[in-house]
């Protein structure tokens, strides 16, 4: 199978997933609840969960399909094979259930520990990034307006610098920027972060608190198909994925020339 033809095929079925979740967006039966970790789950959550699991599995056959909302069942052990799928149906569930418009769908096809496809769907905002071997590019949903997109070079003002909304640390991101020239800080929800640094709106992505690989490994695939890099903060050496426990390192996202520094 072509890359531009199972990218068609895995946008599809994100684009889809949103729909879902846009039927519970705002709603007043939203039913939320909370995971083994505290975090909320909502109706949304799991009917973008089943939507994208149903349609996913036989796509590629045998490839295992590791999901936010299977992952606890599976007791976050490590993928048994090189290759297998990342989804996480509805990232930035806080976002969400506070009726703001920055959650996204994602979904990632990871081959020996490298993320080598990304679809995220926003499908609050019309919008859906894409990478691959192919490169990257965003398009409103339904296939209108696509265009390829790169990272900028960091203008003269200074970085522009992307953070969590909802588990933002002011203190360790003053101390990481320390020393930096940065023109201003932006939150963002979800994987969003990623899509800016990604299309060009921001220049660096550093994330000091903990994430789960099915939060970051569709960005990841996108904004690495664009032309940035995803480092582990504490050697600059890549972020992988399939570890035991599922769970990242601290890590940056950046041009090599922003998050080699």
């Amino acid at each position: 199978m072509k890359w531009s033809q199972l990218v068609g095929e895995i946008i599809e079925i994100a684009e889809g997933a949103g729909a879902e979740t846009l039927k519970h967006y705002r709603s007043a039966t939203l039913g939320v609840h909370q995971k083994f970790d505290a975090s909320p789950m909502t109706a949304a959550d799991l009917a973008a969960h089943h939507y994208i699991v149903n349609r996913l599995e036989p796509v590629l056959e045998d490839v295992e399909v590791i999901s936010e909302e299977s992952a606890e069942a599976r007791g976050f052990a490590a993928p048994t094979k090189d290759q297998f799928w990342l989804v996480d149906p509805l990232d930035g569930t806080k976002e969400f259930i506070n009726q703001r418009d920055e959650f996204t769908v994602n979904i990632a096809l990871i081959e020996r520990g490298k993320p080598v496809l990304g679809v995220v769907v926003a499908p609050a905002l019309g919008l859906t990034w894409a990478g691959s071997r192919d490169g990257a590019f965003r398009q409103e949903i339904g296939g209108k307006g696509r265009e390829g997109i790169r990272p900028r070079e960091v203008p003269a003002a200074g970085l522009t610098v992307t953070a969590s909304r909802s588990h933002a640390d002011p203190t360790a991101l003053e101390a990481l920027l320390k020393g930096q020239k940065v023109a201003k800080v932006v939150n963002a929800g979800s994987s969003l972060k990623f899509c800016r640094i990604a299309e060009g709106t921001a220049d660096l992505y550093p994330r000091q608190g903990r994430t789960m690989e099915w939060d970051t490994a569709a960005g990841h695939a996108v904004s690495e198909a664009a032309g940035a890099l995803v480092v582990r903060l504490e050697d600059r050496s890549p972020l992988m994925y399939g570890k035991e426990g599922l769970d990242n390192p601290h890590f940056l996202v950046g041009l090599p020339s922003v998050v080699s520094s």
